[in-house]
């Protein structure tokens, strides 16, 4: 067979194999967060997995198994006690339409009276009361995708668990790198993963302990229970905690509390707001190493990819392309005089030890 026929079978099967990916993709789209969680979860517990895997001879599918329990019992029970306290709050506000939207115009009235800026007018007003309408029905669609999400992640998590070295050898082989290069994008990995599971909650404590002395200073009756809410919602940077403390300004205001309400709304724009910058810009450096705009900017892009797990694979997202950039001019840009480039990629470059995952 001559090398052209042979170039064109390869592209034909190259085609083939790209539609069918994506045809996969598109279908399975709504499930990419469940397979992220899956990657996040297996990053983070691989190590004490083979611990007790290969030292202490456990067997590996009841490890897994144990490991997703305990992973599951961990996620459900504060996900299970924030809808049942969230729950009876939502139909409480949402029953009460009219005074909700009076305390929309007294907000609106306050801004225009020191900005000279009208919030709202008759005809925004409208779309705002139809959103208040489709809120519940959204959120329990939401929730719905999550439990998905979830029942895929713990599923994809065992076969991970249990095919882990398999499985990383096999990705290794695909990725056209030198295997220093390969260990970069696996310590990246690791980092940026390790730095936003764990800073991501911490940066959340922190935001929901700040709001709760707001809320106590006040006088908000269930401080506690809002600040708690407050730190549920604080994942979701610089509007998260908006979405519990602008609906309690507009709360106070329809009580006719209005010192309180405006001095709860300042509060919250500057402290409050601004404890979710600092606390990032702090917490992701010192934790991972991670610069402030990779941690800004991959929220960003990530959340609109990924959804939630976008927190975490957003910021990776961007630190891959920077790591690539690098990659590509370390091994393609550079003379080949600055060091040695073996046949087979997977070897290591004169001189480099290859590093082991942790």
């Amino acid at each position: 067979m001559t090398r052209f026929n042979q170039r064109v079978r390869q592209i034909v099967l190259m085609l083939i194999i790209g539609l069918l990916a994506i045809l996969i993709i598109k279908e399975l789209y709504i499930f990419v967060p469940g397979f992220l969680g899956a990657v996040t979860f297996y990053i983070l517990t691989r190590g004490m997995y083979l611990r007790l895997t290969e030292k202490k001879k456990w067997s590996a599918k009841w490890t897994a198994l144990l490991f997703i329990v305990v992973s599951l019992i961990g996620i459900l029970l504060p996900l299970y006690f924030t809808v049942r306290v969230m729950l009876p709050k939502i139909n409480e506000v949402f029953g009460h339409t009219e005074e909700l939207m009076q305390g929309v115009q007294e907000l609106s009235a306050r801004i225009a009276e020191y900005t000279g800026t009208q919030l709202l007018t008759k005809e925004n007003m409208g779309e705002l009361q139809k959103m208040v309408g489709n809120f519940i029905p959204t959120f329990l669609n939401s929730s719905l995708t999550i439990l998905g999400n979830l029942a895929m992640m713990f599923f994809i998590l065992y076969f991970m668990y249990v095919n882990g070295k398999s499985m990383e050898s096999r990705i290794k082989h695909f990725i056209p790198l030198h295997q220093d290069s390969i260990d970069k994008l696996a310590h990246e990995t690791i980092n940026m993963v390790r730095a936003n599971a764990i800073g991501i909650p911490l940066i959340s404590l922190i935001q929901g302990v700040t709001a709760t002395i707001g809320y106590w200073i006040f006088g908000l009756s269930d401080w506690g229970l809002w600040g708690f809410l407050t730190g549920v919602f604080a994942f979701f940077p610089v509007v998260g905690t908006m979405i519990i403390w602008l609906p309690l300004v507009v709360f106070l205001y329809a009580q006719g509390a209005s010192w309180q309400a405006t001095g709860l709304m300042i509060y919250s724009l500057l402290v409050t707001g601004n404890v979710d910058y600092l606390s990032r810009v702090t917490l992701m450096r010192k934790i991972g190493d991670v610069h402030p705009l990779i941690t800004i900017l991959g929220v960003i892009v990530g959340l609109g990819l990924f959804g939630f797990m976008g927190f975490i694979f957003g910021p990776l997202l961007l630190s891959y392309l920077i790591l690539l950039i690098r990659i590509y001019t370390s091994e393609f840009v550079e003379t080949t005089g600055h060091h040695s480039q073996p046949n087979d990629l997977h070897e290591p470059r004169e001189g480099h030890k290859p590093a082991e995952l942790p």
